[in-house]
Formats: C-alpha cells, sequence, structure tokens
C-alpha cells in the first residue's frame, strides 16, 4: 500500500511509460526554472531589504530635523495652521504608480510628482525664511516615505511571490519527480514481469510440446515391438504412381461414356 501511495494509478503499459518519461523531463525543467526564478526574486528581495533598512534608519533623524524646523517656524512666524490651509488649492506633490517586472512578478512602484505650485510664504510677514526651510525639509521627509511606501510594498509582494515559488518547487522536487520516478519503476517491472511470463508460457508449450512428440515416438515404438512379437508385418506403404481419377475416363476401360 505505501507503494501505491508514493506513485500514479496507471495502467503498466509502453505508451504509459513513454507518457511518464516525458512527464518526468517536464518535470525537471519546470524545477529549474522556477529555481532561477525563486534565487532571481531572492536577490532583489534582499536588495529590497537593504534599501528599507537603510531607509529607516535615517528616518528617525530626518523626522527629528522636520519637526525641529516646525517648532522654529511657529516660534518666529507664530500659528500658521490657517494661513497653511487658506493658501492650498490643490496638492503640490502627487503620487504615481508603475510596474516593475522581476522574473515574471508584477511589482509596484511608486513615483513622486510635483505640481510646482508656489508656497505661502509671500503672505508671511515674518519668519519666512524659518518656513521656507521647514517646507524643504518636509519635501524631502515626504519624498522619503513615498520611496519607503514603494520599497515595503515590493518587499511584501516579493515575499508572498518567494513563499509560492518555493513551496512549487519543494513539490516538484519532493513530490511530482518522486512520485513520476517511481511510476517509471513501477512499469518497467510489470512489463519485465509480462515479458518473463511470456517467456515462461512460451517455454511451457515448447516442453510440452516435446512431451507428446516423444510419447507418440515411444508408443509408435511400442506398437512396433509388439507387432514384430506377434508376427504381424506392418504393411508398406503403397508408393507406386498416383493415379489421377482422369485415368477412369481414359480410353483404357471396358466402360463407355455416353453422352
Amino acid at each position: 500500500m505505501s507503494d501505491a501511495k508514493n506513485r500514479f494509478q496507471v495502467l503498466p503499459s509502453r505508451m504509459t511509460l513513454m507518457q511518464m518519461k516525458q512527464r518526468l523531463v517536464g518535470a525537471k525543467k519546470g524545477h529549474s526554472l522556477l529555481k532561477k526564478k525563486s534565487d532571481a526574486l531572492t536577490i532583489k528581495f534582499r536588495g529590497i531589504l537593504k534599501d528599507i533598512k537603510e531607509q529607516k534608519e535615517g528616518m528617525s533623524d530626518m523626522f527629528r530635523k522636520a519637526y525641529f524646523s516646525l517648532a522654529e517656524a511657529r516660534y518666529n512666524a507664530g500659528d500658521i495652521s490657517y494661513a497653511v490651509i487658506e493658501s492650498v488649492k490643490s496638492a503640490a506633490t502627487k503620487v504615481k504608480m508603475r510596474s516593475d517586472n522581476i522574473a515574471g512578478v508584477t511589482l509596484p512602484v511608486f513615483e513622486e510628482m510635483a505640481e510646482g505650485e508656489e508656497g505661502m510664504t509671500s503672505i508671511i510677514t515674518r519668519g519666512g525664511e524659518q518656513i521656507q526651510n521647514c517646507k524643504e525639509i518636509f519635501g524631502t521627509a515626504l519624498s522619503s516615505l513615498i520611496k519607503l511606501a514603494s520599497l515595503q510594498t515590493s518587499f511584501v509582494t516579493l515575499d508572498q511571490a518567494i513563499k509560492v515559488t518555493n513551496r512549487r518547487v519543494n513539490a516538484l522536487d519532493k513530490v511530482i519527480q518522486p512520485k513520476i520516478t517511481n511510476t517509471i519503476s513501477y512499469i518497467v517491472a510489470e512489463l519485465d514481469e509480462l515479458e518473463r511470463e511470456e517467456f515462461f508460457r512460451l517455454k511451457k508449450i515448447r516442453k510440452n510440446k516435446q512431451k507428446i512428440a516423444e510419447r507418440k515416438a515411444k508408443e509408435a515404438k511400442k506398437k512396433a515391438e509388439l507387432m514384430e512379437k506377434q508376427g504381424i508385418k506392418q504393411q508398406p506403404i503403397n508408393n507406386g504412381p498416383v493415379k489421377s481419377v482422369l485415368d477412369d475416363f481414359a480410353g483404357g476401360g471396358d466402360d463407355e461414356i455416353v453422352v
């Protein structure tokens, strides 16, 4: 039962053997391609992980600097929140998404798009330099956040793709290929057994024929010896000329054919 579970349930024949050999070649080729795909995704995954680590390490200092500049701007210009809300008509920075293909896996990539809207420094009477500095620092922080979001999205997508690919690689290597190999071995063993059975059957038939011939020869010999002991001679076989059927209708007979 354990052998039956480790192979496919097929009818042992030469056609099935050929099909299983073709499936084994396809499984090996698929395993090789998926292994290469897994290696390529793993290399890209490690590169993204390194970029995420570097990006996150600089985030804390960047945001500390940004909020410090915001506090400096509020100290010099006062509460500027209402002025900022009134001056903003549309988003100064937008994000667009494009796709990047890595070994057949589509990765989303976010890119920053600057609309070029003017700032609100023209309506501020004091603290304009600090506000402009704060705007630039927060703009840099926003670009870093967009890049980090793109890296983390690609990281999660690659992680799922690598898991799926590795499962397929392991299934081909540990389940499919051994099953096909066991099936091929089973078919070969069954075909060899059928050939041995056929050879044994033919050998048995030949042996039986030889026994029958020997028995008939012995019986004929015994019969001849018995007849010789009893003084009975065997009638020789008439080896004269073969009389044809047409000889009866030849002219040598007494009866004539009347038409």
